[in-house]
């Protein structure tokens, strides 16, 4: 069934918004003073982040469920003629893609931080605060932290666009798995944004939202998570043009 450009806007929106409910949602479980998850550890994160894509590929399967800017230069660069069937790969479509995409990981943040206002009040430190919006790095070294980014996202990418080939028709289980193994393996860098709205959106939305004692947004490195999963994206689409053919 073909969709239309207005039908996958809204699709996207959706999904990216789910995703960071659920993403920004288990981070705040597990890292703001007073929860019912308070200190769950990395492996609750990571499978909470999991489910999240998993949710969010459901809901937004009108626009081939993207929910991430990397995938949709990754398809470009694969050379495909339609990002989600009835939807043909041109820069207006992609810019309609990644403008959804940032939009409904902003929304999904607020959410979050409504869902947890109470703990947001509470004393804690500002960095734990903006952990719950955005990515940074455990040790901060930019041209590494980009690398760290670019590795995690071509894997993230180039398996996805695998995916589209296996006989196995699993839905978005695979997906979701596939990010839980990512964040297990090499999130511990830099948080493993792997997906320029996931980390620009809820970033945004920090600034903008009435936190107590929220403190900076860390745009100085704001850029990391946004150019090295493009970078990523791209790589993986134009390896996965030649490998997968």
């Amino acid at each position: 069934m073909d969709y239309t450009i207005g039908e996958a806007f809204v699709s996207e929106l959706v999904g990216t918004a789910l995703l960071l409910l659920l993403g920004a949602g288990v981070v705040a479980n597990a890292i703001l003073p007073k929860t019912k998850g308070f200190g769950g550890g990395w492996l609750l994160i990571n499978f909470g982040w999991g489910l999240a894509v998993f949710a969010g590929v459901y809901a937004a399967f009108k626009s081939g469920a993207h929910i991430n800017p990397a995938v949709t230069v990754g398809i470009w660069a694969t050379g495909a003629e339609e990002f989600a069937p009835g939807i043909p790969v041109t820069v207006v479509n992609g810019l309609l893609y990644v403008t959804a995409q940032i939009a409904g990981a902003a929304i999904g943040a607020a959410f979050a931080f409504l869902a947890y206002k109470k703990h947001f009040d509470e004393d804690a430190d500002p960095g734990t605060k903006l952990a719950v919006f955005s990515t940074g790095p455990a040790v901060r070294s930019y041209g590494w932290n980009l690398v760290t980014e670019i590795i995690g996202t071509f894997v993230l990418v180039f398996i996805v666009l695998a995916f589209a080939k296996s006989p196995a028709d699993l839905g978005a289980l695979p997906v979701a798995l596939l990010v839980v193994g990512i964040g297990a393996s090499l999130g511990g860098p830099t948080g493993y944004a792997i997906n320029p709205a996931r980390d620009l959106g809820p970033r945004i939305a920090h600034a903008l939202l009435p936190i107590r004692g929220k403190g900076s947004s860390d745009w100085a490195y704001s850029w990391v998570p946004i150019v090295g999963p493009m970078v990523g994206g791209v790589l993986a689409g134009l390896v996965a043009r030649v490998y997968l053919g």
